[in-house]
């Protein structure tokens, strides 16, 4: 076993946020050595859970940290955790070398608030350091082809378990 298929994997929360018109919210990072081209620069809010945190308070606090969103309700989620691995030329740059990839648990929020609400550029309430340089509202089945190449496979298991949210209501 190589040194990097013995570490850990880095739990984390993800969100799929549809609109009220069954579109899904993506952000395209500002930075990251996983992100080498424009076209696969985007993503859904994303981050870690720390140690004792519960699962869907951790996948709120992190939409609410890197989009000030706070109006959701939650649709559903997936119950199995997902989990990929990040490329062993780029893993001693993410996350200070420390992860092998992530494990994911997925989340389905409808937004409920304005777009007024939304804020990247000083995400909860100044608080937090930007992560996305721009966003949209985007159809779900689209968002594996606009993520980065190795995370495609956990967008596609999330596109089949929400597609069913990816409607007007």
């Amino acid at each position: 076993m190589s040194s990097h298929e013995s570490l850990p994997y880095r739990s984390c929360a993800g969100l799929a946020v549809f609109n009220r018109e069954g579109r899904v919210f993506i952000g395209r990072r500002l930075d990251g050595p996983e992100h080498v081209d424009a076209t696969h620069s985007w993503q859904m809010p994303q981050g870690g859970i720390d140690p004792g945190e519960d699962t869907y308070r951790a996948a709120l606090r992190e939409l609410y940290e890197e989009t000030s969103i706070r109006s959701v309700q939650k649709l559903g989620e997936i119950p199995e955790w997902l989990t990929y691995d990040i490329p062993p030329e780029i893993a001693g740059h993410a996350w200070e070398g420390k992860y092998r990839g992530q494990t994911q648990k997925w989340y389905a929020l409808r937004f409920t608030g304005d777009a007024s609400e939304i804020n990247i550029v000083e995400p909860g309430g100044g608080a937090h350091k930007p992560e996305f340089a721009a966003w949209r509202w985007e159809r779900l089945e689209k968002t594996p082809e606009l993520v980065v190449p190795f995370k495609q496979p956990v967008y596609a298991r999330v596109v089949r378990a929400f597609t069913n949210f990816a409607k007007a209501g």
